[in-house]
């Protein structure tokens, strides 16, 4: 059941989420009872049974940090020159003006919020705006990661780790 649910529902739920990040909790709650009712479905329990635990066990991250770490794979993707140049436009690496030691922590500038050519406004932005935040937020050991595979798992177990483990 557990393999029907993820072919058939969560990739469903994944497929460009990274297009929601930034939206209101109130958007976001119909995908993650969606996910709740799949996870119960899984389980056969009813309806009202409490997912977390279950989520857990399953290791299916909730909605909010999938869409993070949609978010976070195609920054990856973007530093390190392997992603889409019109995402690759999006995110630049910070370089300190003179030698510093965050130089090395492979850090992304934050944009200009200001209306522009490049940046127009936030809404349409959000990817340009979030991303650097999010990866900076992130451990040195995940964005110094030597590839995607290990990227993925550390980055997997962090937000793991985050949602879970409270």
């Amino acid at each position: 059941m557990q393999l029907l649910v993820q072919a058939l529902v969560i990739s469903r739920l994944d497929y460009c989420n990274s297009l929601l990040a930034g939206l209101p909790a109130c958007a976001i709650r119909p995908l993650q009872l969606i996910q709740n009712a799949a996870t119960r479905l899984v389980f056969n329990l009813p309806k009202f049974s409490h997912t977390t635990p279950l989520l857990r066990s399953l290791h299916w991250l909730p909605v909010t940090a999938r869409i993070h770490f949609k978010t976070l794979v195609l920054a990856y993707h973007a530093v390190n020159g392997s992603g889409p140049s019109y995402i690759q436009d999006m995110v630049k690496l910070y370089t300190p003006a003179r030698a510093l030691r965050s130089a090395s922590a492979k850090l992304l500038a934050a944009p200009a919020l200001r209306g522009g050519p490049k940046f127009p406004s936030a809404k349409t932005c959000r990817f340009a705006i979030l991303a650097p935040k999010w990866w900076n937020e992130l451990p040195i050991d995940i964005r110094t990661a030597e590839s995607l595979h290990i990227f993925w798992r550390r980055l997997k177990t962090h937000l793991f780790r985050l949602h879970f483990e409270r």
